[in-house]
């Protein structure tokens, strides 16, 4: 089978993990991921984005396929459900929201810059390392939220790989979510 360039899109999802890791501001880039789905699903009316340019889905895809770390096992019936995947969708909105809510409370001097990742929601990783200063702080308070979605997301998609087939987190991906009911509302429209 023919290679295309956007096979190889697994890298900068792998080189975006490693950047953030050591300098949080590289989080921005992350934007992209965001941006870039919902156009293609707004202009295209498609999900091309998920189908062929997710570097996320590509890169569960080669570790847990080609090197073999997914259990090929099929997706439960409850985490393919509309009520749950539209249930993650608001909650990874509210998460999302609540991080804007923390960038602004930075932006406005009612808090201080928190140095810290935070993986699935939950756990704080101190996160000092990867930021040494030179921006606004409300710049890099975004950053680490960002980063933290990014991070979560991520760490769920492995969980989910390892369990089950290798791009399962796909079936419940907040971005395939949106993508897929601005395509339906295009269609309806048209």
């Amino acid at each position: 089978m023919k290679k295309h360039w956007y096979d190889y899109l697994w890298v900068l999802s792998l080189t975006y993990l490693i950047l953030g890791f050591f300098n949080i501001l590289f989080a921005w880039l992350g934007l992209l991921c965001f941006f870039i789905p919902l156009l293609i699903a707004i202009i295209g009316g498609n999900k091309g984005y998920c189908n062929r340019y997710c570097g996320r889905g590509q890169l569960f895809s080669l570790v847990g396929g080609r090197f073999g770390l997914s259990r090929r096992k099929d997706v439960p019936r409850w985490l393919k459900s509309k009520g749950f995947r539209y249930g993650f969708l608001i909650f990874f909105f509210l998460m999302f929201f609540q991080m804007l809510w923390t960038t602004y409370l930075v932006f406005s001097g009612a808090q201080d810059l928190r140095q810290v990742v935070t993986l699935v929601w939950t756990f704080r990783l101190p996160w000092q390392w990867a930021y040494s200063g030179g921006v606004t702080p409300w710049v890099a308070q975004f950053a680490f939220g960002f980063y933290s979605v990014m991070l979560t997301s991520t760490v769920l998609g492995f969980v989910t790989m390892l369990l089950f087939k290798p791009r399962s987190w796909c079936v419940y991906c907040p971005m395939g979510t949106m993508t897929q009911l601005i395509c339906k509302a295009r269609h309806r429209g048209s």
